[in-house]
Formats: structure tokens, C-alpha cells, sequence
């Protein structure tokens, strides 16, 4: 699907706020509210919107202490992949999982309340998921940038 440039405003109000009325939307287009129904209908079964979330602060919800793991699993092979991707899946302290290149296999963002729920959940969850070779893992001291909108 090509996006037009009236569909690349309109992904970008939704990310700055999804809670906007059709409505509301609308007036900021100059669209009828009926033609920014159908837009967003057609952008969601095309599937490059895929779903709707409420952001939250995380110190308000006793979540501040965010963290990095590098991790190097034993061997990398498919069997030990498809077995770790889908044991990590399940950890809910962890936000992120990526697959990466470089001289570790993973990298995970990690969330909780302070360190020693950090440390708790290296030593409970994380370290029980097995061919997990290594790890190092980094906190972040500051926060500089943090958004969830893709320019487009």
C-alpha cells in the first residue's frame, strides 16, 4: 500500500494521540469525518496499524529501573534459537528481544522496579533459560530520548 500524504499526517496525529475523535481528526485534515473513518479502517486491515495501546509512566507505575542484556547463547543453532526466543517471549520484565549481529546473539530491554528486582530476575527467570552461554548487561543512567513514533 503506498501512503499518501494525507495518510502520513493522519499515522502521525494517531501516534501523538490515538485517543483523538474522528472528529477531531478531522478538522486538523480538512477531512469529513466519514473519509477519515474509512482511512483509518483501510490503514488497520492493511495492517500498518496494528493496534491501539495506552503508554504509561514508568516511575509512576514503580518501573524505573531499565536495563539492557547482551546475551550469547551456547551454540547458535536453530534448535537453540527457537527454544530461547520462545522461553524469553513469556518473561514479562522483558519489553524488547532483538535478534542482532556483533559478538552477542541478543539484545533485550528489560524494565522492573529497582536492582534487586533486577537482580531476582536475572537469577530466578533469566539465567534458568537454558543454553544461555553469557550475558552483560548495562543500566541506563538517563533517559535522553524515548518515543514510540515512527517518522513516516
Amino acid at each position: 500500500m503506498t501512503l499518501d500524504a494525507i495518510d502520513r499526517k493522519l499515522l502521525k496525529l494517531l501516534q501523538a494521540n490515538s485517543k483523538q475523535t474522528n472528529k477531531e481528526l478531522s478538522n486538523q485534515l480538512n477531512l469529513s469525518v466519514t473519509a477519515v473513518y474509512e482511512r483509518i479502517r483501510k490503514l488497520e486491515k492493511e495492517g500498518i496499524i496494528s493496534k491501539y495501546v495506552a503508554l504509561l509512566h514508568k516511575e509512576k507505575a514503580d518501573k524505573s529501573f531499565l536495563a539492557f542484556c547482551h546475551i550469547k547463547l551456547v551454540q547458535h543453532t536453530q534448535e537453540y534459537i527457537i527454544k530461547f526466543e520462545k522461553e524469553v517471549a513469556n518473561l514479562a520484565e522483558v519489553m524488547e528481544c532483538h535478534h542482532i549481529s556483533g559478538d552477542y546473539d541478543y539484545l533485550l530491554k528489560v524494565i522492573v522496579s529497582d536492582m534487586e528486582a533486577f537482580r531476582e530476575f536475572m537469577i530466578n527467570k533469566l539465567s534458568t533459560i537454558n543454553h544461555i552461554g553469557s550475558t552483560h548487561s548495562m543500566f541506563v543512567i538517563n533517559e535522553v530520548k524515548h518515543t514510540t513514533a515512527i517518522n513516516i
